[in-house]
């Protein structure tokens, strides 16, 4: 979700974000009925003039409809929930207990998740107590996302800009000082794992805290749903009583929807971090698709107050310029 319209940035990166999403079509994609073969979504991303770029409706959308699905660029599980979910997709896993096995035994929810977790041929090398315990002591979990695609980044999975086609926050001084303990405490681990040199040449302090500034602004908290797909047809109300936050995830595609109090589309998690976006009514061709970032259920002022504070925006969408 790149919150706040930062045009100038954004143009730096907009022909970066076309190239990107031709080689990453796998990544996100619909099927057409009857097909087991992905169409491209029914969608277009375009610059504005009001939120630096933003989705819009390449043809007409029916309410209920799947938009497409996307893969998460960098998933990691919140720490409290590491032994009862897949350390990789965040699927949960049958007859698992947030108190059971030690704090480094994680489990995959099959062989082929783990076959393709390359991060994890990495990972497993080095002692990751000290950041883990850093970040639980701290109340952090984007720093787990920025060592998680470090991990990435070593086991060639991917290059170390998947995500410099995102909008960053603009960092304060203080949060650029803590940012670069971070770091260090980040790249001393790989060093005390005997990691050669040349493969954490990208791990500066200027990759991390732009990586993180990124994360910052666009991570997901990942709820994974209870229920079939076709039980989430029904009110958003419905959907929040049946969430658990399971970790947090940072998307290309979904990351591009603007922000509206009263949204048209909504991103749903079922059985793991693969994101579905679905309309919520009926979207005419050329119409944007928005989705809200934060409870659509608060008051007016408390929606204003933390749009201003976590995501640097005041909201102009229709139902607060009527204050609803």
């Amino acid at each position: 979700m790149s919150r706040l319209a930062r045009g100038s940035c954004w143009s730096l990166h907009f022909k970066n974000l076309h190239h990107y999403h031709i080689k990453t079509t796998s990544s996100f994609s619909t099927f057409a009925p009857d097909s087991t073969h992905p169409s491209p979504p029914p969608i277009r991303v375009e610059l504005t003039e009001y939120a630096g770029r933003g989705v819009f409706a390449s043809r007409r959308i029916g309410a209920g409809e799947l938009i497409h699905t996307a893969k998460p660029a960098v998933a990691h599980p919140s720490l409290s929930m590491i032994h009862t979910i897949c350390y990789s997709c965040l699927r949960k896993l049958p007859n698992r207990h947030s108190t059971s096995g030690r704090p480094d035994d994680v489990s995959f929810c099959s062989i082929q998740c783990e076959q393709l977790s390359k991060f994890y041929d990495v990972e497993k090398k080095a002692d990751w107590s000290s950041f883990n315990e850093y970040c639980r002591l701290q109340g952090l979990k984007y720093p787990l996302l920025v060592k998680r695609l470090a991990c990435q980044v070593i086991s060639g999975a991917v290059t170390y800009d998947i995500l410099d086609v995102l909008q960053p926050e603009i960092l304060s001084s203080h949060k650029i000082s803590r940012m670069k303990k971070e770091a260090a405490l980040l790249r001393s681990t790989f060093e005390d794992s005997d990691f050669e040199s040349e493969k954490m040449a990208f791990l500066t302090e200027e990759w991390y805290a732009g990586v993180l500034a990124r994360i910052r602004i666009n991570a997901f908290r990942i709820e994974l749903a209870i229920g079939s797909y076709e039980d989430l047809l029904s009110s958003a109300a419905a959907l929040v009583e049946a969430e658990s936050a399971v970790g947090n995830a940072v998307y290309v595609l979904p990351s591009l929807y603007n922000h509206d109090c009263d949204p048209n589309v909504n991103i749903l998690w079922i059985e793991n971090a693969d994101a579905k976006i679905k309309a919520l009514r009926d979207i005419e061709e050329g119409e944007e698709l928005r989705i809200c970032y934060i409870d659509a259920s608060m008051d007016y002022g408390a929606r204003q107050r933390i749009l201003h504070q976590g995501f640097g925006f005041q909201c102009n969408c229709p139902r607060c310029v009527s204050k609803d």
